[in-house]
């Protein structure tokens, strides 16, 4: 799996990781419950595994790692993956075709990644004016944005060092 560098970008740009892995897992299903839905067993595990990835993981690589979880076949992970994205605890990253976790219950938000040429880490910004803009944007053009993922490819600060 990739590796992904969180550097420190001062006030507006806060890391979406949680510190805490289990007790973020216990919120994030609370948070499916009161939305109706079910954090299963591969559901937990596969986020699970994005909370513990050094970096955006791609599904055939969760799928590997997803041990003692019996016959699970990639229409699983994806299944999986795709209910992630909807309750807003896992981003998709289209450009690496690679996905990582949300540590954020408590608000939805666009996602603002800084891509790495380099050493391929990815950094997620909250980038409020930016998904403020752009919310603004596509409502004056008369759309509905439900959510969008902003990738912006560059070198890292580590990088560039």
């Amino acid at each position: 799996m990739a590796i992904t560098h969180t550097h420190d970008h001062g006030p507006a740009n806060t890391p979406c990781s949680p510190q805490d892995t289990d007790a973020f897992l216990q919120e994030a299903e609370a948070m499916v419950v009161r939305q109706g839905q079910r954090m299963t067993r591969i559901r937990r595990k596969v986020l699970r595994l994005l909370l513990d990835s050094e970096g955006p993981a791609k599904a055939y690589d969760l799928l590997a790692n997803l041990d003692g979880e019996g016959a699970a076949k990639p229409p699983t992970i994806y299944r999986a993956l795709d209910f992630l994205q909807e309750t807003g605890l896992v981003h998709k990253i289209e450009s690496l075709n690679a996905y990582v976790a949300c540590g954020h219950t408590s608000h939805s938000h666009s996602a603002v990644f800084l891509i790495c040429d380099t050493c391929k880490g990815a950094e997620e910004l909250h980038a409020t004016a930016t998904s403020e803009a752009l919310r603004a944007e596509t409502r004056a053009a008369g759309f509905h944005m439900t959510r969008a993922v902003v990738e912006v490819r560059g070198t890292c600060r580590n990088c560039t060092a």
